[in-house]
């Protein structure tokens, strides 16, 4: 009988338990905000919700093709959440669309279904900012941007202190790399490069030089001058060593450890015109500006989360996670995002990366523009940045 019993418990103990069951999710909405909220779902693999369809009337000129199955009228919502035991309903209603029945999803609210805004949904499961549903109020009465001026010093401190040990730890290795781009390539051995620090005011980035100079390069992108890269500059891209001489930026009061990757001075115009965001009110927000409030730094949360842009689309994307790190910052965030770039630094794992260093030619005479788009012929004229 005890036999028996172990026999049984071996058994049951090999049986792995039931999955939890995942939310069954219902999005409230058909316009663009509710298509940027389900293919966030589908892009986390429906790891954490059970993606059931969404609610709402086809806009006029049809139905986006990612907003299936669509489930009925945004009139039929107490039902639809009845009918298909909705866990979670997000609200991606845009301006101009048929308001909630309220008494009915009052009443489904109070019996267990979950509201909850598309923006906070959005922010919460991808770690960034969907910065087309923002408007004015919201930037106003955010819960998240609160005074950070204590955080702002103890940053400030903590990255000045940190890069002084590394420059001292790390002093005979960059000698030795200094000496080793010199016998490797013709050249001066850094890369400098003027770039937007805190309020928008210049600096000069320094960095290992990884590439050679060549007058023929036909864009900034590193699949058109990978030929451009040194041997040494290959390992150097790869462990991120080039860029340890921004250590000195730090200590020059230019850049934190943490923050927002500082963009090429030659961008700022062009981006901060095309990343604003017009809502229905037809009112521009200069997000893209809000990035230089805090000063740039070595790795960021957008660096770990996204890895270096290589067009428009790309640094829009990018700019969702700086919001988000501006929105959240925090000692926390900041161990999280270090953390993570150590992982990826001693990993090995490369991103998709810019020729940045083809921005400015080593011998200090202006190179080809970058490139975006399909063809030469129709890009728009734009400086990379990593």
């Amino acid at each position: 009988m005890v036999t028996m019993r172990v026999r049984e418990s071996r058994i049951a103990a090999a049986v792995p338990p039931p999955a939890r069951p995942r939310p069954r999710l219902l999005v409230v909405g058909t316009g663009a905000l509710a298509r940027s909220v389900i293919d966030a779902v589908r892009a986390d693999g429906d790891r954490r919700y059970e993606y059931v369809g969404a609610c709402g009337d086809a806009p006029e000129g049809g139905l986006p093709s990612g907003i299936v199955p669509l489930l009925g009228p945004v009139e039929t919502l107490p039902r639809i959440l009845e009918m298909h035991a909705i866990d979670t309903a997000v609200i991606a209603l845009d301006e101009g669309e048929v308001p909630l029945p309220a008494s009915g999803v009052l009443r489904a609210h109070l019996t267990g279904t979950r509201l909850e805004r598309a923006a906070d949904f959005y922010e919460r499961l991808t770690g960034k900012i969907a910065i087309e549903a923002l408007t004015p109020r919201d930037g106003i009465f955010a819960t998240g941007f609160p005074d950070r001026r204590l955080g702002g010093t103890f940053a400030r401190t903590t990255s000045a202190l940190v890069a002084g040990l590394a420059i001292a730890a790390a002093s005979p290795l960059m000698a030795v790399i200094a000496i080793a781009i010199v016998l490797d390539s013709p050249g001066p051995v850094f890369f400098v490069q003027e770039r937007i620090g805190s309020h928008g005011r210049t600096f000069r980035l320094v960095k290992f030089r990884t590439m050679r100079d060549d007058a023929e390069a036909p864009s900034e992108w590193v699949e058109d001058n990978g030929h451009r890269i040194t041997r040494l500059g290959y390992w150097l891209r790869r462990f991120r060593l080039d860029e340890l001489p921004q250590l000195i930026n730090i200590l020059r009061g230019e850049m934190n450890l943490v923050g927002p990757r500082p963009h090429p001075a030659a961008n700022y115009a062009l981006l901060a015109t095309v990343m604003r965001n017009v809502p229905e009110t037809g009112v521009e927000i200069p997000f893209y500006t809000l990035r230089t409030l805090v000063r740039p730094g070595i790795t960021g949360w957008a660096q770990v989360r996204h890895g270096y842009a290589n067009g428009i689309v790309e640094e829009i994307e990018k700019l969702r996670y700086d919001l988000y790190y501006l929105k959240h910052r925090s000692l926390w965030l900041d161990l999280r995002i270090l953390v993570e770039t150590f992982r990826v630094v001693f990993s090995a794992k490369s991103f998709e990366t810019t020729a940045s260093d083809a921005a400015v030619p080593v011998d200090g005479k202006e190179g080809p523009r970058t490139c975006y788009g399909p063809s030469n012929s129709k890009r728009s004229s734009l400086r990379s940045s990593r």
